[in-house]
């Protein structure tokens, strides 16, 4: 059941140094909660050779590229090749993959990037999982917290599926693209290979393989 909404049809897991978090658990939502403590057990077994541990559990690959004015507080892994550009902003229980960019004054708190994930210019990335070669244009951001506080839910083709969290953003899949200055409203998830129009407000579940224009107007793209 749900099936569009599991971590298997989500995610490819051979991109990402955090695998083993979404052992025992069907959907990403689920996997939120744990990345904290995920972060310093996984960060614990990297090789000395090939990550710095620097001050309380942040370890940053040798090979990434941390501008001196980036901001990161652990539990943090910055993985290998990585760009953190000026004025970043990590808040912690962060995993950055491989290959990524995190770029000016972006933001990332609790999240997962897969391998090649770009968030290259003001976006804010709070609770929430980007796929392999995911990309957040510029002023693209994930919203986490609903206006009226409560828990967050998740729209599935007419039904509200209780997540129990009272913060989560956005789940995007391998290869989608969001456009710039969009919204991805909490409890968002979208389907690997698809694109968001810019200045899109996006809410509950698209796809895979769609264009999204706006909420009313979701087609699938021509193979």
């Amino acid at each position: 059941m749900y099936d569009a909404l599991k971590n298997s049809n989500l995610f490819n897991m051979d991109e990402t140094i955090a695998a083993d978090i979404f052992e025992g658990w069907d959907y990403p939502w689920e996997v939120l909660p744990e990345i904290g403590d995920f972060v310093v057990k996984l960060g614990n077994t990297l090789s000395e050779e090939e990550y710095d541990k620097i001050g309380e559990d942040v370890w940053i690959a040798k090979t990434a590229s941390i501008a001196p004015t980036a901001s990161i507080t652990g539990p943090c892994i910055i993985g290998k090749n990585t760009e953190v550009r000026p004025g970043a902003f990590i808040r912690g229980k962060a995993i950055v993959g491989e290959n990524c960019v995190v770029g000016n004054s972006t933001e990332l708190k609790n999240v997962i990037l897969f391998n090649n994930v770009q968030v290259p210019h003001y976006n804010y990335v709070g609770d929430s999982i980007l796929g392999y070669k995911s990309h957040m244009g510029a002023g693209s951001i994930t919203s986490n917290v609903k206006s009226d506080k409560t828990k967050v839910t998740i729209n599935y083709q007419g039904e509200k599926l209780q997540t129990g969290l009272k913060k989560m953003g956005a789940i995007l899949g391998n290869y989608v693209e969001v456009g710039c200055n969009s919204v991805l409203n909490p409890g968002t998830i979208i389907g690997s290979n698809t694109n968001i129009y810019p200045l899109s407000s996006v809410r509950g579940y698209i796809p895979k393989g769609c264009i999204f224009k706006k909420q009313a107007n979701i087609v699938t793209k021509e193979m």
